[in-house]
């Protein structure tokens, strides 16, 4: 449907926009909040508890940070709400346009659970907002008085959602319902705490009444977690187009991990907002991203892999050598289907990616893509959908490493 290709094209447009501005805001706030400091004498007795000075744009800026609030309240006060609901909004849309209108192609991998559309999408949406409740009901309970406490259990949440999600859903499909949660956590801070607190905070200053201490804490503490959310949920936004990562045998930890090195990377920046550099941080976490790119690719790579066919396809002896035929005849019966010039796919109407496979010069250009798909992350054909078996892979692997190596030098 190629008119339902457009509105995705314009949502996820737009949804990029959204979360740009919403996680730009949040990012400047978080930073500004750090970098205040202790303003002269006259504007601490006109109330200011903090303040900042900036250069940007051709010009200088002061910042300043009320203790209690202005002695009258200005007309124009800007919100910074509408960030972080347009991009839930716009982010819950795609969902349903790719994930629920498109479940069999994208939220359903047979091997994984084989289900029927409305099972997966009453799953996935059980997933996205169970989630929140039970985080809702830990933030509201006497756990969140223990900080260490409620981030050990906040942790063991993402991680049984991960590895369920991974147990129920493709791991394209997985992933995405982890940044869904995850993203809907983060909007619920806004809409559940942070804006309320807000609101009971300016009709305390209209009213010249006194501000609970705890409502401008709560927003805070809800902002901060906000703050480590944020780089886990960008990685899983872009994790589509890395199937190394969804595909492994293993997406579930590989998740978790980079989650993890993500959100370890961020503590570095706020603490030096703060005054404290421990680059420590850094290179911790640079090296738990190079430990889990060589845990991720070394037991797939295509020199693993066990070649147990015939180049004709009778799987009676080892292959040798696999001919380009051979090839030509896997790649005809596995993969033309959708990428084609011509797709005769009952999904895919144009081929995905631009890559087409029609000739012999087009899968030899793209050869090393081919081999890389089909025997490294194996995520083609999407979802096994023509079922290309083990050792189908294996003779595209050997062909590669043997006789498409040996033309290339």
């Amino acid at each position: 449907m190629p008119w339902l290709d457009w509105i995705s094209l314009f949502v996820r447009w737009f949804h990029v926009i959204a979360g740009v501005a919403w996680i730009g805001a949040s990012f400047y706030f978080v930073w500004l909040d750090n970098n205040l400091r202790t303003p002269p004498k006259w504007k601490e007795d006109k109330g200011i508890k903090g303040d900042l000075w900036a250069i940007h744009g051709g010009g200088f800026y002061e910042v300043a940070k009320y203790a209690y609030g202005p002695e009258k309240m200005p007309e124009t006060l800007h919100w910074f709400k509408w960030e972080a609901y347009t991009t839930w909004l716009s982010g819950f849309a795609l969902l349903i346009i790719v994930y629920y209108f498109g479940a069999s192609a994208y939220l359903i991998d047979p091997q994984v659970n084989d289900m029927s559309p409305t099972m997966a999408i009453s799953l996935g949406l059980g997933l996205i907002f169970g989630g929140i409740a039970i985080y809702e009901f830990a933030c509201r309970s006497p756990l969140a008085k223990y900080p260490i406490v409620f981030a050990l259990c906040l942790v063991t949440l993402i991680c049984v959602v991960t590895y369920l999600s991974t147990q129920w859903f493709s791991g394209r499909g997985a992933y995405i319902h982890v940044g869904a949660l995850i993203g809907t956590i983060m909007v619920g801070n806004v809409f559940f705490n942070i804006m309320p607190n807000q609101r009971k905070m300016v009709a305390a200053v209209q009213a010249k009444e006194s501000i609970d201490p705890q409502w401008g804490a709560g927003a805070k503490l809800r902002s901060m977690h906000n703050n480590y959310f944020t780089l886990p949920l960008l990685f899983i936004m872009i994790s589509n187009h890395y199937p190394m990562t969804y595909q492994h045998e293993q997406n579930w930890l590989v998740l978790i991990a980079l989650m993890a090195a993500a959100a370890w990377i961020r503590h570095f920046f706020n603490l030096r907002h703060v005054g404290k550099t421990k680059p420590s941080i850094l290179v911790t976490g640079a090296i738990a991203m190079l430990a889990i790119a060589l845990w991720v690719s070394w037991p797939q790579t295509p020199a693993n892999v066990e070649v147990t066919g015939s180049g004709n396809g009778s799987g009676n002896e080892n292959v040798a050598v696999v001919t380009d035929e051979r090839v030509a005849q896997l790649v005809n019966t596995h993969c033309v289907g959708c990428h084609s010039r011509t797709p005769t796919d009952d999904i895919f109407k144009v081929a995905p990616l631009g890559v087409v496979l029609d000739s012999w010069e087009d899968i030899s250009r793209y050869a090393p893509q081919l081999v890389r798909r089909t025997t490294v992350t194996k995520d083609m054909p999407f979802l096994n959908k023509t079922g290309m078996t083990d050792e189908e892979r294996a003779e595209i692997a050997a062909w590669f490493a043997t006789t498409h190596a040996k033309k290339e030098n």
